[in-house]
């Protein structure tokens, strides 16, 4: 790893985080990378092998840009998740484990995970994870995002996102807050199409953008992938200038803002033109995902540098960046056991 003393600023950056093909950092990516300078990466499961392989990945990565640049990678748990056994842990779906934890141990049984799965992610390189999620689950949200999130109520998916968001932070690992403004009313995957929400303002305001409003100090966000009817039926918040003035001014969302990955079929258009798009609009960061080379050259010259207000974001979110706290990794794991069981740790 490279150190993280001294002050870190993203000045001269490419406003893009961006993936890489395989397990092995080619040549060429690498000197891409070099001459680019995207301000993050994100990792898959193509990119996962052994720990020592990921731990060879991350310094490569940071040593092609020469800095320690953030990593990131989708560790939810349940269908969402990069690592797998034999070398780390698989996690239930978080609803899952929310509703057998109960209203009693939810949250401090999220947090207790957030701290074991940033453990295994710091151990290997990786200093930032796409979680939590704040959209509230119906009964008729799309099955691909339902059993990701954690409860049915506002209220209570503050509570558990806040515990996933602090276990990460205290575990050393930044947490990125998604999908703002809230994906939960959708019944369309929108990795596949775009999803429209039909739902009026007041609606929205109190029960979607709710938990994105009580979340709003999390160093990173998310961008969601659909059209509100109600705002701008016409945009997706991420190609949207009205939704992502909503984020900032009512949902009062000052971090770090990416987008989802700019690769999922809910956009329309040349992929250069939908990073233009998301970067006009006000969204801070390019994520791009698939590591193919023609689309990263293209999507890197559309994004451009990171804008003055985007630097000073992105250098704040580094800023909260932290060493990890020591974790008792056996007491914690008993004690989300016991949890899971109904039973009181002592």
């Amino acid at each position: 790893m490279h150190s993280r003393d001294g002050a870190l600023t993203a000045v001269g950056q490419s406003a893009t985080i961006l993936g890489c093909a395989g397990p092995v950092l080619g040549a060429d990516e690498a000197a891409f990378f070099a001459a680019t300078q995207p301000w993050g990466f994100i990792l898959f499961a193509r990119n996962i092998e052994t720990p020592e392989q990921v731990r060879q990945l991350t310094r490569a990565l940071r040593d092609a840009v020469g800095r320690d640049a953030p990593i990131l990678i989708d560790q939810e748990g349940g269908r969402v998740q990069r690592m797998w056994p034999p070398h780390w842990r698989a996690w239930r779906p978080a609803l899952d484990q929310v509703m057998e934890a109960g209203p009693a141990g939810a949250a401090r049984s999220m947090y207790l995970r957030s701290r074991l799965i940033a453990a295994e992610l710091r151990d290997v390189g990786i200093d930032v994870n796409c979680a939590p999620l704040a959209d509230v689950a119906r009964d008729k949200t799309h099955p691909f995002l339902k059993n990701r999130l954690y409860g049915f109520k506002p209220d209570a998916v503050v509570g558990v996102a806040r515990a996933v968001a602090e276990g990460l932070l205290v575990g050393g690992v930044l947490p990125v807050l998604k999908h703002i403004p809230g994906h939960g009313d959708s019944t369309v995957d929108s990795h596949l199409d775009l999803p429209r929400v039909a739902a009026g303002r007041d609606a929205l305001t109190s029960t979607d953008f709710a938990p994105f409003a009580a979340l709003c100090d999390l160093p990173m966000g998310m961008t969601a992938h659909l059209v509100y009817d109600a705002l701008d039926p016409d945009l997706p918040a991420t190609f949207s200038p009205v939704m992502i003035a909503l984020i900032r001014e009512q949902i009062g969302f000052q971090g770090l803002l990416m987008t989802d990955d700019l690769s999922m079929g809910a956009l329309p258009g040349p992929i250069g033109e939908r990073a233009t798009r998301a970067i006009a609009a006000g969204v801070d960061v390019i994520l791009h995902c698939n590591g193919d080379m023609a689309e990263m050259e293209a999507v890197v010259t559309a994004a451009g540098g990171l804008s003055v207000l985007a630097v000073r974001r992105a250098d704040a979110a580094l800023a909260a960046r932290g060493a990890p706290l020591p974790l008792d990794i056996a007491g914690a794991e008993a004690e989300l056991d016991a949890l899971l069981r109904g039973q009181v740790y002592v």
